[in-house]
């Protein structure tokens, strides 16, 4: 039985219900922090995403060959000089659109293998193709949207906004 509680604002109230001999009501329960959700375990990364959307025939397995004419009808639309070749800057509007992000991986740097701040189609279908061999898991020539994503186990610190550094008096987190 709790105890009547008087105070300013309820000296009336309270001592006629201390009077009757009533309780005085509990407050109201501390609200409670909604339940954080896990950190997400499986990611695709950008090139993953791309490689799905060259699906030509629908279904839902990326073959080498659907990979590559992908691959070239991406590098056309960003050669629009028609040169041959694209430089970095062509490459990051390409990134953009076909990666979702300018600064996605693979970077230029990846792609240009011989150095010259150039980018050939060649180059760009050799990366590609050293992509899909780590991604192709089984090995079987094909990509599954299963090998397309990546599954990572315990991600992060813990911290639902992904934010990364130092505790308070520990060391950094990886």
């Amino acid at each position: 039985m709790r105890p009547c509680v008087r105070s300013a604002a309820l000296a009336a109230l309270s001592a006629l219900a201390c009077a009757a001999g009533a309780q005085q009501p509990a407050p109201p329960p501390a609200a409670t922090a909604a339940p954080r959700q896990p950190l997400a375990t499986i990611v695709a990364e950008p090139v993953a995403m791309m490689i799905a959307a060259c699906d030509a025939n629908g279904d839902a397995i990326v073959s080498r060959a659907e990979l590559a004419a992908c691959v070239a009808h991406s590098f056309a639309s960003a050669d629009t000089g028609h040169k041959g070749s694209i430089g970095y800057i062509d490459y990051a509007d390409w990134a953009l659109k076909w990666l979702g992000d300018a600064n996605a991986l693979p970077s230029p740097f990846e792609v240009d293998a011989d150095g010259d701040n150039r980018i050939t189609l060649a180059e760009m279908q050799a990366r590609f193709d050293a992509i899909f061999t780590r991604l192709d898991r089984d090995h079987d020539g094909n990509l599954t949207r299963a090998e397309l994503l990546t599954i990572r186990s315990g991600v992060g610190t813990g911290d639902p906004t992904g934010k990364r550094g130092k505790k308070r008096g520990g060391a950094e987190t990886p």
